[in-house]
C-alpha cells in the first residue's frame, strides 16, 4: 500500500511538471490598448531623500493615464495600497483609510515621494519612449519585460525598476 501511495505521488508530480511545461508566459506584459491597458509585475522605487524612501513589491496597473487604478502589493502579496484616478478624482485607499487628492500627480508624489510621470509610465510599459524633463528611461530590456527609469532633476534622485509578469 505504501508503494502505491509513493507511485501515485510521483505520477502526480510528473503530471504537474508536464502541465507546467505547456504553460506559456507572455512578455512583455500588458495589453496595448492605450485606453484600457493592463500591466502586472514587480516594482521597486527608491527615492534618495532624507530619510531614503523605498518600496518594493508587486503591482497591478489598469486603465490609462486619464482613468485607472494602481494596486501596490506587499512582498508577501497583500495589498499595500490602491490608487484610483479619473477626471476630477484621485484617491488613495490604504486599508480602511481613504484619502482624496487634487490630482493624480499630487497623489503619486505624496504616496511615493517622487512625481512619477504617469503618462510616460504607461508609454514605457508599452515599450514606447516618452520624453519627460529630468527623467531618463531605459527600455533596452523591454523585450524581456524589464523597464527602468531614473530622475536626477529635480532632486531628490528617484530610481524606478519594473519587471513585467503578464
Amino acid at each position: 500500500m505504501n508503494r502505491l501511495c509513493c507511485h501515485t505521488r510521483w505520477l502526480l508530480l510528473i503530471a504537474i511538471f508536464i502541465i507546467a511545461g505547456c504553460a506559456t508566459v507572455q512578455r512583455p506584459g500588458g495589453t496595448k490598448d492605450p485606453e484600457n491597458s493592463s500591466f502586472a509585475g514587480r516594482i521597486s522605487l527608491v527615492v534618495e531623500s532624507e530619510p531614503v524612501q523605498s518600496f518594493s513589491g508587486g503591482f497591478e496597473l489598469l486603465g490609462s493615464e486619464t482613468a485607472g487604478q494602481l494596486t501596490l502589493l506587499t512582498p508577501l502579496g497583500g495589498t499595500a495600497a490602491v490608487l484610483r484616478w479619473q477626471p476630477g478624482l484621485a484617491q488613495l485607499q490604504n486599508g480602511s483609510d481613504t484619502r482624496q487628492y487634487p490630482s493624480v500627480q499630487a497623489m503619486l508624489e505624496q504616496t511615493t515621494g517622487a512625481a512619477i510621470p504617469l503618462e510616460a509610465l504607461f508609454a514605457w510599459l508599452r515599450g514606447q519612449s516618452a520624453s519627460v524633463p529630468g527623467w531618463q528611461a531605459d527600455l533596452s530590456r523591454h523585450g524581456e519585460g524589464r523597464v527602468s527609469a531614473s530622475r536626477s532633476d529635480p532632486t531628490p534622485v528617484a530610481k524606478l525598476r519594473i519587471v513585467l509578469e503578464r
